[in-house]
């Protein structure tokens, strides 16, 4: 089977019939990679991928679901200035010994 320049290979096995210029086709295409995707997720790699996910679904998000990516976002950022703030005073004690 040749495959068209930009032309999503779905459309050639799981998506046979629809517009592969439709965007809502093409989202679908799109959507699908990401449901299947068997990638190892313990590497340092995929968790920044996973990240990418996240930041790219709540972009895509709104409203309410939009709140609560921002929401997880929030603690997250904040357990990190949290645990740096107290892994800092506990050098400086260190140091002033």
């Amino acid at each position: 089977m040749t495959e068209t320049p930009g032309r999503h290979p779905r459309f050639d096995d799981d998506l046979v019939g629809l517009d592969p210029d439709d965007p809502e086709a093409r989202a679908f295409a799109e959507h699908l990679d990401r449901m299947q995707r068997c990638d190892p997720a313990f590497t340092v790699e995929a968790s920044i991928k996973g990240v990418a996910e996240f930041a790219e679904g709540s972009n895509r998000a709104g409203g309410l679901r939009w709140w609560i990516a921002a929401l997880v976002v929030l603690l997250i950022m904040t357990g990190v200035v949290v645990t740096a703030w107290d892994t800092l005073g506990d050098l400086l004690r260190w140091l002033a010994r």
